[in-house]
This record gives C-alpha cells, sequence and structure tokens, in this order.
C-alpha cells in the first residue's frame, strides 16, 4: 500500500514538474521572440531620432514608431509556428503514411493541433492590451477588431505555408523555400517595420500580398487609423485570400498525395 502510494506521488510530482517546465518554455518562448525584436526596433529608434536628430520619418515621429512598435507585439506573436516546416519533413520523411489514416485531412489536423496556444496568446494580448491601451485612448473595439484580422492573418499564413510544404512531394529539400518565405514575411508583414516606411515606388509590393494582414493591418485598425470602409475592404481582401489558401491547398495536395501513394506503392 505504502509502495503505491509513493509510486503515484512520485508519478504526480514528475507530470507537476514536466507541465512546469513546459509553460516555462513556452513563456521564455514567446517572450523571447516578441521582446528581442522590438528591443532591436526600439534601439533603430532611438538612434536615428535621439542621436541622429531625426524629428520625423515618413510622417511618424519617435512616439508613433514607439506606439507601433508596443501595439505590434499583440499581434506578432499569433500567426507563423513551425506547421509548414512539420508538414514538409512528414512528407520528405514518410511519417505522413501515419497521418493519412486519420478520419480528417492531415492539413486541418495539424493547424488544429498546433493553433491552440495560438488563440490562447490572442486572448491573453487582447486582455493586456485592452488593460494598457485604455491609457493611452486606445479602442477597446478597435483592438478586438484588430485580434480578429491578426487570426485570419494566421489562417491565410498556414494555408500559404502548407502549399508551399507539399513541394516536398516533389523536391525532398523543399525547407528551404520555407525558409524564404518566413524572411518575406517578416519584412512584408509589418512585424520588422511599419510598412509606410517604405517608398512610395515600391508600396505595391506588400499592397498586393496577403502579409501585410499579418500585422500591419492590425496595429492600423487597433490605432484607429483605417475608418469602418477601410476595414470592411480589407476584411474582403482577408476573405479573398482564404478562398485563394483553400483553393491552393487542394491543387498541391491532391496532386502531392497522389504522387506520395504512387512512390510507395
Amino acid at each position: 500500500m505504502n509502495l503505491n502510494l509513493k509510486w503515484r506521488w512520485a508519478a504526480l510530482k514528475n507530470g507537476f514538474q514536466d507541465a512546469t517546465a513546459y509553460r516555462l518554455e513556452f513563456l521564455f518562448e514567446v517572450l523571447g521572440s516578441a521582446l528581442v525584436p522590438a528591443a532591436i526596433q526600439w534601439v533603430l529608434w532611438y538612434a536615428m531620432f535621439k542621436v541622429g536628430g531625426a524629428t520625423e520619418v515618413a510622417g511618424m515621429t519617435y512616439a508613433d514608431l514607439l506606439q507601433y512598435t508596443w501595439i505590434s507585439l499583440m499581434f506578432t506573436q499569433i500567426r507563423g509556428g513551425d506547421h509548414d516546416f512539420e508538414l514538409q519533413e512528414m512528407i520528405r520523411s514518410g511519417g505522413l503514411s501515419t497521418y493519412l489514416l486519420r478520419p480528417c485531412g492531415v492539413v486541418e489536423f495539424v493547424w488544429l493541433r498546433g493553433v491552440a496556444p495560438k488563440l490562447f496568446i490572442a486572448g491573453v494580448g487582447l486582455v493586456v492590451g485592452m488593460i494598457i491601451g485604455t491609457a493611452y485612448g486606445l479602442s477597446p473595439v478597435h483592438l478586438a477588431v484588430g485580434m480578429i484580422f491578426a487570426v485570419l492573418g494566421n489562417i491565410i499564413h498556414y494555408q500559404l505555408s502548407a502549399s508551399l510544404a507539399s513541394v516536398a512531394f516533389w523536391w525532398e529539400e523543399g525547407y528551404s523555400l520555407l525558409m524564404v518565405k518566413n524572411m518575406l514575411v517578416s519584412l512584408l508583414s509589418g512585424e520588422l517595420l511599419p510598412l509606410t516606411l517604405f517608398p512610395k515606388n515600391w508600396q505595391w509590393v506588400w499592397e498586393n500580398t496577403p502579409f501585410y494582414l499579418f500585422v500591419f493591418a492590425p496595429v492600423q485598425i487597433a490605432q484607429g487609423k483605417w475608418s469602418a470602409s477601410q476595414i470592411t475592404s480589407h476584411l474582403g481582401i482577408a476573405c479573398f485570400w482564404l478562398v485563394i489558401g483553400w483553393s491552393l491547398i487542394r491543387m498541391s495536395w491532391g496532386l502531392g498525395i497522389r504522387r506520395y501513394q504512387s512512390l510507395g506503392g
């Protein structure tokens, strides 16, 4: 009896330690990936305005750029993840076969399995943003709408990433393409810099991609810089890209699965 109690206590203790370690790892990962880029941006703005003596850049002051940086922290952690690399590795290693036996599509299954932490971050970010934002005159409604855009951005980003991951059906080292995609997303989403800093001759680059919906659009909405008609217009654009992403997944994975099955036969 005593041995049984000791065994249960040891199992409970080990489980608690594992759960604590996981939570700490998750917290440090989020804080590190959010605060490090923000600190780099702050150093850049400080060098430009306080050291370089600039008073305005692309119509934005030092305070404007700092506000953009801190508000963007609410949204940068919602999109992304390593699901596309996971899908690519499943295809490359042959582990996809196990998931094909499940009663749901592998692309949808991987997204559903990994979306919970993103939704948790979205909820925490929204609550913290509303608490802090009221002191700076930010509207809770605008913050909530901005968060909706960020969640839509997460779905669009995953759709495009999953479509690119299907390249592994034809090219074993397709992860390099995913790396290039991640670098483009970081730049064109507004995560690294406000997209208004782009030269006017080059603004068409980000305006014609869905990446700005991930961070830049939510920040603009949260700051109250977009009118209701502009928000509705960009929501329509987001829905358009959702349809495009869904179509790309159906096409790329439909072709890829047939090739994968034929090679395994």
